[in-house]
């Protein structure tokens, strides 16, 4: 991981800054019987600078109209999503130690009526993008211009048709307010012509493809101006062993 200067997000002003290099740690602390800790590191990065310097969303404002939205489709691997939340304060690291138990709020899947500052439940694979899609239209329907939609996917989700129909959708929709990231491990089974990025381009989407690991190349990616068009970020991460 390349380090940044982050401008966290915290509910007080005497709280600690959130620190990149507590991350293993809290990482750690999880020790339930997770199946998809490649899948959970391969989004740590992203959703670092992400959380740190991107998106417009505290503690506080979770429940604010005007806040972005960010929704983790790929959440069958949630412990690098569940550490950096905690990093930023939306909930105490002594939940972190009952990650996966059965009355623990952090489950194997993230669950949105129990995780604090988590929008969906996920962890099948093909919905996010969709339901991202949907909650811009809403976005839009209440005349909300202003909040971001962020969701975060696995390469291996846009085998799924219902990606491919949200792909289709967005772009000739002009949907500017939408973001999606994608983790790019090597698992899709079907690949795309020209690779990732230029699937979306096809569908009149902005898009760009960058070093899943480096911090500076992902946040120049994520404040790309794409002004009418949604944007989609590729990030290139080790192949899942």
């Amino acid at each position: 991981m390349t380090n940044t200067t982050a401008a966290p997000a915290r509910d007080r002003l005497d709280a600690p800054a959130p620190d990149l290099r507590d991350l293993t740690r809290l990482i750690a602390l999880m020790t339930g019987d997770e199946k998809h800790a490649p899948a959970a590191h391969s989004t740590l990065d992203s959703l670092w600078v992400l959380y740190s310097r991107v998106l417009r969303v505290t503690p506080a404002t979770v429940d604010d109209p005007g806040r972005d939205r960010f929704l983790l489709s790929k959440g069958h691997g949630p412990m690098a999503y569940y550490a950096v939340l905690a990093a930023h304060g939306f909930f105490g690291e002594e939940l972190l130690p009952g990650f996966g138990s059965y009355d623990s709020p952090l489950g194997h899947h993230p669950d949105r009526l129990l995780v604090p500052g988590a929008e969906i439940g996920s962890g099948s694979l093909g919905h996010g993008l969709p339901l991202a899609v949907g909650t811009v239209l809403g976005l839009r329907a209440q005349g909300l211009a202003e909040p971001r939609v962020w969701v975060l996917i696995g390469d291996a989700e846009l085998d799924e048709g219902s990606n491919h129909e949200a792909i289709a959708h967005a772009g000739p929709a002009g949907l500017g307010q939408l973001h999606t990231l994608v983790i790019d491990n090597a698992s899709a089974t079907h690949g795309w012509p020209g690779g990732i990025a230029s699937r979306f381009a096809s569908a009149g989407w902005a898009a760009v493809t960058v070093d899943g690991r480096d911090h500076e190349a992902l946040y120049s990616a994520f404040t790309t101006s794409h002004p009418g068009r949604p944007l989609a970020v590729v990030a290139r991460v080790e192949p899942k062993g």
